[in-house]
């Protein structure tokens, strides 16, 4: 900022703001005696200079009122000119002291408001023209460049526009935080999520590359945004600066607008702060880090793993937070739960990120809390899972809550096996390739991806839920209704909204008749095979990079892309059931209240070549019947049911069930 010439000694008043009244009080007519007059007259030093401003504008500077700190080095960091100076520390005073905006108005009647405009400040501040017009320096200024400054009344003339401060930079020059629109200051309102040590030392290494300059955007790419934003605060915490998370967008019609980018850059630097913009891009969607006006600071931004992030200069640096190995978690949940034996049991049957851990947590003290109990249990961490989910999943997916017994599942032997070894897999998936070799380990991902197929009813979807309710995790079933959209990529957002929320809250998904999603690819004879191969071609690749369960349900194994099959950890087959599996099935859903001897059973067994689903239904017949009579089930409502069930299959009813 340009020195004046010096002066002789004054008794300074309160500052620039009392400097740039003083200039005010020039303007009055002398015998001007209104409270507004008084008011401008009492930031004027009687000794003044046959009312020249020079002289107390330098004293102002040399005596460096604490007021006045916040002011001067944003002055100095972005070179404002001294008549910028005064014209912020006035259109600030109009925003917090009334008074001054009562003097404003005062010397502006009848046009102008209680904001200076140009047109006042030309007339106040005419002294410090060095060969530039006062209005000329404002407009062309670094002040109204960077948006400290900001110009009203758009469409009157240069003379009759106003200027204002934002309020957050009002509060600001005053040494305090105000909140900017569609900003969070810090870690504000969201629990602060504990980080494991291999996290910190990589926070702590990003910043480091922050401060010295080899990095200035810095992409923290993370499924869990309270984990995202904790990470990002011990990114600033070396740095000695405060994150500012600013929402870039929101998929909701009523959310607000994205968030001024006029005067942002001015409130970083009064008040040591980071910006971190908020992105949620989909796939194939680009992002672009806008550019402040005055900041050239480091800048973080947090999103999920789809969609790219890009600058003006390039591309940034990324940061994939990875979830933390099995001992990391295993503290994480002690510190979540207080319970040395369980954390350790839960951190190796659950692979979460640190986030996760956190909000689980927090669920479990609060519901032993409720159940008057100190100590969790495992059964707390189940309930949990199902009452923490990440907000958004319903839209696309139903939740499928039922637990099934071991007893509920009846399968033959093989398919026994095979559902064992699946579950296994899904348990030692993160150490699976301990010990293995070069090769096992290269692209190796710690998830399972497994197709039932089968013709209806054999039972596919309860399998699914058996083995959810024996991992202890939740069960969602895909939309597809919900999923699937006409729009081109449209389909592939949904599913990478979907699979990304999947992938943080740890369940599992099942999409049923999967091959409507994963079908063979087709040769292009119109624009819309293209399109639909594109399609195929991202869902194919993205189930491949998914990060946990997913359980595929189809009728055929034949409508799948052979490419597809090859992604594929496990194929289960579903038979239909034979002899020995059926009447297992008629007893599991019959239970006890019923009146048909081991014969019928028997014969129910060998006759009705059913699958489980048709069973289920012509017992769920047979209850209604005897219900209705008050007395338990007999063969003869399981036969009416039964003629039900082949009648939807378009087939006769064997006649040797029809037994007289």
């Amino acid at each position: 900022m340009a020195e004046l010439a010096s002066a002789p000694p004054l008794q300074a008043s309160g500052g620039l703001y009392s400097c740039a009244l003083a200039a005010l009080a020039a303007l009055l007519p002398p015998d001007a005696s209104s409270p507004e007059a008084v008011f401008l007259r009492s930031h004027r030093p009687a000794s003044a200079h046959q009312g020249s401003l020079s002289p107390l504008f330098n004293l102002t500077l040399h005596q460096q009122h604490s007021a006045d700190a916040p002011l001067l080095d944003l002055a100095a960091q972005i070179a404002l000119h001294p008549i910028e100076v005064l014209a912020v520390a006035l259109a600030a005073g109009v925003e917090m002291d009334p008074m001054c905006g009562r003097a404003v108005a005062h010397l502006q009647s009848p046009l102008g408001g209680s904001r200076p405009t140009l047109g006042l400040l030309s007339a106040a501040f005419a002294e410090f023209e060095t060969g530039q017009h006062v209005s000329e320096c404002v407009l062309t200024g670094a002040a109204l460049g960077s948006g400290v400054l900001q110009l009203q009344n758009e469409g009157a003339p240069i003379s009759e526009r106003a200027l204002s401060v934002p309020l957050p930079l009002c509060l600001a020059l005053r040494d305090r935080d105000g909140m900017w629109p569609g900003a969070r200051l810090g870690l504000n309102g969201i629990p602060e999520t504990p980080l494991p040590p291999s996290l910190l030392a990589e926070a702590a290494r990003q910043s480091r590359g922050l401060a010295s300059g080899s990095t200035r955007v810095l992409v923290l790419r993370c499924s869990d945004q309270s984990e995202a934003r904790t990470a990002a605060n011990a990114i600033c915490m070396p740095l000695h600066r405060r994150p500012l998370f600013l929402d870039m967008e929101n998929a909701r019609s009523d959310a607000k607008s994205v968030p001024p980018l006029s005067g942002l850059g001015p409130l970083l630097l009064l008040r040591g702060l980071i910006p971190v913009f908020c992105f949620e891009p989909g796939p194939g969607d680009r992002r672009t880090v806008p550019d402040l006006p005055a900041y050239s600071g480091p800048a973080l931004v947090l999103c999920g793993h789809e969609g790219s992030i890009t600058t003006s200069s390039g591309s940034p640096a990324v940061w994939k937070v990875a979830i933390p190995p099995r001992e990391e978690r295993r503290q994480l949940w002690q510190i979540a739960i207080e319970n040395e034996p369980l954390a350790r049991q839960l951190a190796s049957d659950y692979r979460y990120s640190s986030g996760r851990i956190a909000q689980l947590g927090r669920i479990i003290r609060q519901q032993c809390s409720l159940d008057g109990r100190s100590a969790p249990r495992f059964s707390d961490v189940a309930s949990a899972c199902w009452t923490g989910q990440s907000s958004g999943l319903e839209a696309l997916a139903q939740p499928l809550p039922d637990l099934i017994p071991d007893d509920a599942l009846v399968a033959s032997p093989a398919l026994q096996d095979e559902l064992s070894r699946l579950m296994l897999r899904c348990r030692r998936r993160e150490n699976l390739i301990e010990g293995l070799g070069a090769s096992a380990l290269a692209r190796y991902r710690p998830s399972v991806r497994a197709l039932f197929t089968g013709p209806s009813g054999t039972g596919k979807t309860l399998a699914a839920g058996w083995l959810a309710t024996r991992l202890g995790l939740p069960l969602y079933r895909v939309d597809l209704a919900a999923v699937t959209s006409k729009y081109i990529g449209e389909t592939e957002k949904n599913l990478a909204q979907l699979l990304s929320q999947a992938e943080s809250a740890g369940i599992i998904l099942l999409f049923d008749e999967a091959d409507s999603l994963f079908g063979k690819r087709t040769d292009i004879k119109e624009s819309n095979d293209r399109f639909a191969n594109a399609q195929t071609n991202y869902l194919l690749q993205r189930i491949e990079t998914y990060d946990g369960i997913a359980l595929l349900t189809s009728n055929s194994r034949a409508r799948f892309d052979p490419a597809f099959c090859r992604r594929l950890d496990m194929i289960v087959e579903f038979p239909l059931p034979g002899p020995e599996e059926r009447r297992r099935l008629w007893l599991s859903h019959l239970g006890s209240h019923h009146r048909i001897g081991n014969k019928d059973l028997n014969l129910l067994a060998s006759a009705a070549d059913l699958a489980g689903g048709h069973i289920r239904n012509a017992v769920l017949t047979a209850a209604v019947l005897a219900q209705v009579q008050s007395r338990p089930i007999e063969y003869q409502d399981i036969h009416i049911g039964l003629m039900d069930e082949y009648r939807k299959l378009g087939r006769q009813t064997p006649p040797d069930l029809a037994r007289s």
